[in-house]
């Protein structure tokens, strides 16, 4: 596969692998050093950063370091501004949205942190059936949702054949006009020739989170099991992009370690998959440890991000990898969500359950008096923030001034890894985002929102193709016409 330039100006200034069992681009002194020459918020610095940043080309390890320092409140703000303007920039005011669908919480790990820890004896354990998956899948589609991240604890009844026969049920499933067109999967480490049967089956992107890049921690919240092994982690997205899954999400959860030696590191891990194959991360998720049932660690976090610092490193990684897609999960409150979306965000989930068979047990629930009760917390992974129904976090979009977006086309037209970057580093891709995302939308309110929705999502659809240069909004005005005249999954 060919290499083309590095994306930014030097974020790979750490050392680079060229091979999957590779880890020496994970430099831990180097991380620290650059940490240690940014003790001082400088103004002048800061606002060359953030120019630079508005070029679109990405920051250097060096560069985030300093914006890691910022504390005062105007700096903040127009570092805010910045993230908003640069994710305005290369996607305009779309927001995906996904559900993540759990198909088991069995595990061989002993993670500190995790209610599917094999050590939780109090963990209520269940791997679903076909019949139990396809059922989960039934429900989401008849929400209104296109996108799914399959998600399982780290073993399986079958195998990795589990999780296949799963994705292939699910994308066989056809509900009127309604389907699951991208599967994206959160999985164990595999091996180059499993991650070939995942991309055989056409999964979209593949996400692991490394959970924290420092080692001495690392060791000690993973107590036993295949995860124990550091490096193993760390180079599954080298095996699984040298198997053709391009589109890899990265991720660290937030409260184990520093946050800012685990940002700056997955900077680096961003710039040595660009290095190395072509294509940076698709994808960076940024969960915060929250209670998880028989975790006593979930319950006091090691190292906590506050809400400032929070937001602030949302907004810094916009800036560092703008061509990227932050993913806002329902982990947060529908408070820090919503601040979110103007820092970079640009995918979200909603509805979220992350319990095996959590979604057909709250369709089949008759109205509680607490919403947050209908989560099964014996049986999940963590809970949630924000137990806003799909509906609710649709019509909050499109009133905020956004476009919740349903799409797959890139992935559809093959627009993945290289492909994808280049369009995405240009800025053009706004150009197909814009109209592909009204359409999806448009399918959205025709099948399945509520009458508020609709309301809110035509006055949002009119101001987008108000706002869209002329050609766009010609090729958009085509794909609604279709899609008003019965036409689904229409795309450019």
């Amino acid at each position: 596969m060919s290499t083309p330039a590095r994306v930014g100006r030097g974020l790979s200034s750490l050392p680079v692998s060229r091979t999957d069992t590779d880890a020496s681009w994970l430099d831990a002194e180097a991380i620290a050093a650059v940490l240690a020459d940014d003790r001082r918020e400088e103004a002048g610095r800061v606002r060359e950063i953030l120019a630079k940043a508005r070029e679109l080309g990405g920051l250097t390890i060096e560069d985030v370091a300093a914006l890691i320092q910022i504390q005062d409140p105007a700096l903040l703000d127009e570092l805010f501004v910045s993230a908003r303007w640069v994710k305005e920039a290369i996607y305009g005011k779309r927001i995906v949205l996904f559900a993540p669908l759990y198909i088991s919480n069995l595990c061989g790990n002993a993670c500190s942190y995790c209610a599917f820890s094999k050590d939780n004896t109090a963990l209520k354990r269940r791997a679903l059936s076909l019949d139990e998956i396809e059922r989960e899948a039934e429900v989401l589609i008849a929400q209104g949702h296109k996108r799914l991240l399959l998600v399982a604890g780290e073993s399986y009844p079958n195998g990795l054949r589990s999780v296949l026969d799963a994705l292939e049920a699910i994308y066989a499933l056809k509900i009127g006009s309604g389907e699951i067109r991208r599967i994206n999967v959160n999985l164990a480490p595999l091996s180059v020739e499993e991650f070939r049967q995942l991309h055989a089956i056409g999964i979209g992107t593949y996400q692991l989170f490394q959970e924290t890049y420092q080692r001495d921690l690392y060791a000690a919240v993973h107590l036993a099991g295949r995860k124990r092994d550091m490096d193993w982690r760390l180079t599954a997205p080298d095996r699984a992009m040298q198997a053709g899954i391009d589109d890899i999400g990265l991720g660290v959860l937030l409260g184990l370690g520093d946050w800012r030696f685990d940002v700056l590191a997955l900077m680096a891990h961003a710039a040595h998959l660009e290095a190395t194959f072509g294509a940076g991360c698709h994808t960076i998720s940024v969960p915060r440890i929250e209670p998880a049932h028989g975790s006593l660690l979930s319950q006091s976090p090691l190292h906590p991000v506050s809400d400032a610092d929070f937001k602030k490193l949302v907004a810094i990684l916009r800036l560092a990898v703008p061509y990227t897609g932050l993913i806002m999960s329902t982990r947060e409150t529908a408070q820090m969500r919503r601040a979110t979306y103007a820092l970079g965000v640009s995918q979200i989930s909603a509805g979220s359950r992350t319990n095996p068979g959590g979604y057909a047990a709250h369709a089949e629930t008759v109205a509680l008096p607490d919403e947050g009760a209908l989560e099964d917390f014996d049986a999940s992974q963590f809970s949630l923030g924000d137990h806003r129904p799909l509906d609710e976090v649709v019509r909050e979009l499109a009133e905020l001034g956004y476009t919740p977006s349903f799409c797959t086309a890139c992935y559809r037209n093959g627009r993945t890894g290289e492909d994808f970057m280049h369009w995405a580093k240009s800025a053009d891709i706004k150009a197909k985002c814009g109209p592909n995302s009204v359409g999806t939308f448009m399918e959205y309110l025709l099948d399945y929102a509520q009458p508020e929705t609709v309301l809110a999502g035509e006055a949002a659809i009119a101001r987008d193709l108000a706002e869209m240069a002329d050609a766009d909004r010609r090729v958009a005005n085509l794909i609604l016409d279709r899609v008003r005249h019965g036409k689904r999954d229409v795309f450019c």
